[in-house]
């Protein structure tokens, strides 16, 4: 009993830390959306920090300790948030992966190099990592024992650990459910646009969300130093583990996720004290984490995940040079291509040449990445464990007895087996959920399959000999350069035809819109089957290329965690490309070189891999594309020189005249557009529209489907038009930010539900009535929300919700209100009822402007009535003005003049 207690209370101590480290990627995925790969470098950042405080600069632990958690880590999440996070929000899950993957890497790097400049430069007395100082947590010392009863020893470091991680999240529970700041950031969390609607700067919620993350992997990381000690590579693999807790946390519920973080420790020990059967297994105790991780992503993962490469959130850039004639896209790789093999056949050295064909073997590897990412829009972390699989199967077929020409197609053969078993969960996951299961899985290969000593020959590997050829073998670099160059060459060709052909416009097709795709007979079983089968068998290939040229394999060549850099290397180079796959090979292979020349450090590579990170948050589509842009903008910068130099001489253009004077009504408004051109990239939806709201009136505006009325609404609320004016009485509020614009007055009740699903209809009012006074007169007016108000807003009835939408503004009259589509969905009685709050307000003298496809309950209230048509508002006059007969037929496309009265139109 006593041994099963031990077992117990050291798991929850490990569980401790893993659950820290767990809410805090909770927190800060839930709150901004993206998950943070480099969550455990924060972790030992901290953790090194704190060691050098103490150990180094000799700092009582009640100072350093609060140094480290509560300043130094809050100030650094701020920062990664103005310089990273903040851009990837925006970006594809692809770019966000990846960024936080490059910051894993040289977060800690820049922590060690700031040390060695500090003692190396500057002579600082601070011990180096590699001195072996030992590293203390936060438990006081000497270290004091306890024994509760006998076989059971408790110390003090153990019940700091446990007691700092529980009052730890205590307070963080505290935060979010009883602050304002917690509200905002839980408003964020449920719908980021609705709650900028509401007054909540969500940028400035999300800053508060990494500060507090970043606090949390601090404190995760100081508790967890004594345990770990200072290795970057461990606090990465603590990440995977807590990652699996915020997995059964479903990456939203930080106390389900803290009770999953203890649990996975406790089950961890009892497995490694009791699973008997692990014995037979090596690996498998340690295993553990990514075997729950895989399990959970498969169990819990499909329902708050996108499918795979929502075309809409990952679009591919246009191709600036797809106007170009093939010849012209195709010389500039052909002459690179000439040009390398004619300097290794020249004038390069055996060293260099090697290097070289060490980078097109990883090139061909890089080429998987263009076809499970770059085509499929899909991030599969187990490229380098494909590679190093066809690698181990083949060198075990040829020590068989298997002559290579027959192991090297079986190696292969064994990748494919191995994508094809990766692609079964793919068929249920997508985005950053796919990328953690490839990564369990390769983990699980790492520390289970190449671990079999029948498998992978120990620590010895296998001998693969060089390929011959008859007059000439690997063992010549120059050989080595020509041989991956010609895959390289079979490979593109076949990505291309890939592309051109029926299972490319399917994987497309799966990719971009699944259910879609279904409905016209696309299997996304076998496109994304396909896929994962193409990509390892291209891994596969370059791992025994791999092989062949090192002469042998060792389960130690290529561990998993190496496929988490080499996605990075060729998405920072444009994983939609071949050319970037080969790009990212090269740098891999001459970058490390090159930089040895420049530095003795070898923390500065990684440091300036990581601000790769940061660039991609900026430019997600990778440095070749960027020079496509650069090179579209260079030219048409040229053709309009030209341009102008040719409209030199002409006689200029009459001057437009002034635009009329508005009139009385429009002049006194208090919310006007003026000339608004807006749209959404490339496709303008607005064309210059002008409209005014007065205060006190009620303005409809009408229009088929398609013409730009929620546009319009979207850019009155605070998104930004491409030109023109938006004006709140006589201030521009143009470039406000819609938090900014919901502050100054302007309430927007969005299409469909204008409320927070997950809050309650308590919290879902105080984000407008902070005051507890205002919502009892809310609930006062309103019963039926009264009896509701504990309950989540996503569990109302319509009718309700759009209640709760309107509520707020009932006993805080905004400016302006506006209104999209206010009826949709609701029973007459509703809308009925709707309606009549819409005329109180009038009446109170909010401004209202009220988007109805169904025009009759509009028209009822309206005072003034606009009429949109293709982006442009073609007619505005009072109600009593509008024909409703021409008003039919312009909603059915049957009149195409302006919406004027019978009596005006028929002269």
């Amino acid at each position: 009993m006593s041994e099963l207690a031990g077992y117990i209370l050291s798991g929850l101590v490990t569980g401790a830390v893993f659950a820290l480290m767990a809410s805090g990627l909770t927190l800060s995925y839930a709150a901004t959306g993206v998950f943070n790969f480099a969550h455990g470098a924060v972790g030992f950042l901290a953790a090194l920090l704190f060691f050098e405080l103490t150990a180094g600069l000799g700092w009582p632990v009640w100072a350093a300790g609060p140094a480290t958690v509560l300043v130094a880590a809050p100030l650094l999440g701020y920062a990664l948030h103005r310089l990273m996070f903040r851009g990837l929000a925006a970006a594809g899950e692809t770019a966000q992966i990846v960024a936080t993957i490059g910051l894993a890497i040289a977060l800690p790097a820049l922590g060690l190099w700031t040390v060695d400049v500090l003692v190396g430069t500057f002579g600082a007395d601070l011990p180096r990592v590699t001195e072996g100082a030992s590293a203390r947590g936060l438990g006081p010392r000497p270290v004091r024992t306890w024994q509760p009863f006998d076989g059971l020893t408790v110390d003090s470091d153990q019940l700091t650990t446990f007691a700092l991680a529980v009052l730890a999240a205590a307070a963080l529970w505290a935060v979010m459910r009883r602050t304002p700041l917690g509200l905002r950031m839980r408003a964020t969390v449920d719908r980021r646009r609705l709650a900028a609607l509401r007054g909540v700067d969500v940028d400035a919620a999300s800053a508060r969300a990494w500060m507090l993350a970043s606090t949390l992997a601090a404190l995760a990381g100081v508790l967890a130093v004594p345990a770990l000690g200072l290795d970057a590579n461990a606090f990465t693999v603590l990440l995977f583990a807590s990652a699996t807790a915020a997995v059964f946390g479903r990456l939203q519920s930080i106390p389900v996720t803290f009770a999953a973080g203890l649990g996975l420790g406790v089950v961890q020990n009892l497995v490694a004290g009791y699973a008997d059967f692990a014995e037979e297994v090596t690996g498998l105790r340690t295993a553990v984490p990514a075997i729950l991780l895989f399990a959970g992503l498969l169990v819990l993962g499909r329902s708050r995940e996108r499918v795979a490469g929502s075309i809409a959130e990952d679009a591919p850039p246009p191709d600036h040079l797809a106007d170009l004639p093939r010849r012209r896209r195709v010389l500039p790789w052909g002459a690179s291509v000439a040009a390398l093999l004619l300097w290794t056949f020249t004038i390069g050295d055996d060293y260099w040449v090697g290097l070289v064909a060490q980078g097109l073997v990883l090139a061909l590897i890089f080429c998987s990445f263009v076809v499970v990412t770059g085509i499929g829009g899909m991030v599969n972390l187990a490229q380098a464990t494909f590679a190093a699989l066809a690698a181990l199967a083949a060198g075990l077929a040829f020590a068989k007895g298997l002559p290579l020409p027959a192991a090297v197609p079986l190696g292969v053969l064994a990748s494919v087996a191995g994508g094809v078993l990766v692609a079964l969960p793919a068929l249920r996951l997508g985005g950053r959920v796919l990328a953690l299961a490839t990564l369990a899985l390769a983990l699980l290969a790492d520390q289970v399959l190449f671990q079999i000593d029948a498998f992978s020959n120990g620590t010895v590997g296998w001998k693969l000999p060089a390929v011959s050829f008859g007059i000439a073998d690997t063992n010549d670099p120059r050989v080595r350069v020509v041989v991956p160059l010609l895959l390289i060459g079979a490979v593109a060709v076949l990505i291309r035809n890939l592309e051109r052909s029926a299972s490319g416009r399917a994987i497309l097709a799966v990719r971009s819109a699944p259910a879609a795709a279904l409905s016209v007979g696309v299997s996304a079983t076998r496109a994304k089957i396909t896929l994962f089968a193409l990509a390892s068998g291209i891994a596969g290939l370059g791992g025994v290329l791999y092989a062949t040229f090192n002469g042998q394999i060792t389960a130690t060549d290529l561990p998993a965690l190496t496929g988490f850099v080499w996605l990075a290397v060729v998405v920072l180079q444009g994983v939609r490309r071949v050319a970037g796959a080969v790009l990212g090979g090269l740098v891999m292979a001459l970058f490390p070189e090159v930089l040895d020349h420049v530095t003795d450090s070898q923390h500065v590579g990684m440091i300036l891999f990581g601000l790769g990170g940061v660039i991609l948050a900026r430019h997600p589509d990778g440095v070749l594309s960027q020079f496509a842009l650069s090179q579209f903008a260079l030219s048409q910068f040229a053709l309009s020189r030209f341009a102008g130099v040719r409209r030199r001489g002409r006689k200029p253009a009459p001057a437009a005249p002034p635009p009329p004077a508005p009139s009385e009504p429009a002049a006194s408004a208090v919310l006007r557009l003026e000339g608004v051109v807006a749209g959404y990239g490339d496709a303008a939806v607005l064309r210059g529209v002008d409209l005014a709201v007065p205060a006190g009136q009620v303005v409809a505006l009408l229009g088929a489907n398609g013409a730009g009325k929620s546009t319009l609404c979207a850019v009155a609320a605070g998104m930004a038009p491409t030109s023109g004016r938006v004006l709140l009485g006589d201030e521009d509020v143009t470039s406000w930010p819609a938090h900014r614009r919901s502050r100054a007055g302007v309430y927007l009740a969005p299409e469909g539900r204008g409320v927070f699903p997950s809050l309650t209809v308590d919290e879902n009012l105080a984000l407008w009535l902070p005051e507890t006074a205002d919502r009892a007169a809310v609930y006062d007016r309103l019963p039926q929300l009264a009896a509701r108000r504990d309950v989540s807003a996503g569990a109302l009835s319509g009718g309700e919700q759009q209640i709760l939408a309107l509520a707020p503004a009932l006993v805080r009259p905004p400016r302006v209100l506006i209104a999209d589509e206010p009826s949709l969905g609701l029973a007459p009685l509703v809308v009925e009822q709707v309606f009549q709050k819409f005329g109180e307000l009038r009446d109170r003298g909010t401004a209202l402007l009220i988007v109805e496809e169904k025009a009759g309950e509009a028209l009822a209230l309206a005072d003034t009535v606009a009429f949109m048509r293709l982006g442009r508002v073609v007619w505005t006059g009072p109600r009593a003005e509008v024909d409703d007969d021409r008003l039919t037929a312009a909603y059915l496309g049957l009149d195409e003049g302006p919406l004027l009265p019978a009596t005006e139109a028929d002269q």
